[in-house]
């Protein structure tokens, strides 16, 4: 179908990189029955004040230009030891409080393994927007070191000619201000992460912080929410990953300053995959999920963090989706009713991106669906980390159009503008 690819491109980058805390639990024991925290502390302790100062040295020589104040991370680093070990009356200088953050730091480079499954929605921030225009706020699952999966963000602008201009990254990324890790104990959420005050969002980066989100935070389904009230909220489904399960979890903020990550409950909340609608429809909130594995469902509830088994709205019957379908993020609501992105995998697990249309009053009601991809792994873009498979966690109206970045061969991200009435011409 007729689809506007735009030419730019956004790869995984090695060079991004930021400080994290590097943690070794305050009873882990080494082979002289020491423990391991509490000897580094003492180490740096016993240093003269030459040493000390030479060695931090040292350190900011390797690292203080490749990051975003350097030593008031490791200050801040510091802070959360002396908590824990008992430092806060020992008079300490500046210089060993700094060298003891870095002993508990490491550097991580968030980006380097892929850089995939994009989702969209207006920015919260319209001002200065010519007619035609509108700013958007692109979140990206970036996979690092030992695959794990964090949320980076990043602001562009789009325009009525199928025109994308992104912000470009500052030179720093920051990781956002979690809440300090007591001991021994891995938190449990909810919890709440901050953007430090300093930091863009396209500088910012959301890592997993909750045990249940320890090996990742995968595939950020954004979506611009209204509440009956008419007061707004950004909201996103995802999925926390722990090397062993996965539970469907609930990013929420009003400001892009504060997000609250919040557990999901109920029965569907145990699968991966929930893309909420952007409003209630017939006084209940509702979701799109894949129970099964397989196949579509509507969700309802009366509760945006608990969702229980919905109702099989879409199974697949297309050839390019046989093996499974899903969605590709959010209903978006149009005149005709809502428009839902959908994934489809077929022979060879070819992933293809489909689209339906459901019911405005009544979604569980499918009143049309694509017989063939709107967009399907073609030539170059086939290659990548996951070979043949396009993948988006959300596109957005804009005008006329559905502007939908997408994710490639789960290495890169592309951009596409589809016209919404040729869209509908294909159901």
């Amino acid at each position: 179908m007729d689809l506007f690819n735009h030419q730019l491109r956004l790869y995984a980058d090695p060079s991004r990189v930021v400080v994290r805390p590097f943690h070794i639990a305050w009873s882990a024991m080494n082979g002289q029955g020491q423990r391991r925290a509490a000897r580094m502390v003492e180490e740096v302790l016993a240093m003269s004040p030459v040493q000390a100062s030479e060695q931090l040295a040292a350190v900011l020589k390797d690292f203080e230009a490749r990051h975003w104040q350097t030593r008031r991370v490791f200050m801040t680093r510091y802070e959360e030891i002396a908590g824990q070990h008992g430092l806060d009356d020992v008079d300490i200088g500046d210089e060993k409080r700094q060298l003891i953050g870095a002993y508990f730091c490491h550097e991580y480079s968030y980006a380097a393994a892929a850089l995939m499954n994009p989702s969209v929605v207006p920015h919260h921030d319209q001002s200065g927007m010519p007619e035609g225009s509108q700013r958007i706020l692109m979140s990206l699952r970036a996979v690092g070191e030992g695959h794990i999966s964090s949320v980076a963000f990043r602001e562009g602008i789009i325009t009525n000619e199928n025109q994308l201009k992104l912000a470009p990254e500052p030179p720093f990324a920051t990781a956002a201000d979690a809440p300090a890790i007591d001991g021994d104990e891995t938190p449990s959420g909810p919890i709440t992460v901050h953007r430090h005050r300093d930091s863009t969002l396209s500088g910012t980066v959301i890592f997993p912080i909750t045990e249940a989100q320890s090996k990742g935070l995968e595939d950020l389904r954004l979506v611009h929410f209204t509440h009956d009230d008419c007061a707004v909220e950004w909201l996103g489904t995802y999925t926390a990953y722990n090397g062993a399960k996965i539970q469907s979890e609930l990013l929420r903020t009003r400001d892009f300053r504060a997000f609250d990550l919040v557990p999901m409950t109920g029965t569907a909340a145990r699968n991966k995959g929930i893309a909420l609608f952007p409003r209630k429809v017939g006084g209940d909130y509702l979701s799109i999920g894949r129970q099964d594995g397989e196949n579509l469902y509507l969700l309802r509830s009366d509760r945006l963090d608990h969702w229980d088994d919905g109702e099989l709205i879409l199974t697949p019957v297309h050839p390019w989706e046989l093996v499974q379908i899903g969605n590709c993020g959010p209903p978006i609501e149009i005149d005709e009713g809502w428009l839902l992105l959908t994934h489809g995998v077929g022979a060879m697990r070819k992933y293809s991106i489909g689209a339906a249309l459901l019911d405005k009053n009544d979604p569980s009601k499918v009143l049309g669906r694509t017989k063939e991809p709107i967009l399907a792994a073609a030539d170059q873009d086939r290659e990548g980390y996951v070979p043949n498979v396009v993948y988006t966690c959300g596109a957005m109206r804009h005008g006329d159009k559905l502007f939908m970045p997408y994710g490639i061969a789960d290495s890169s991200v592309g951009f596409a503008f589809v016209e919404i009435k040729k869209l509908l011409e294909r159901m």
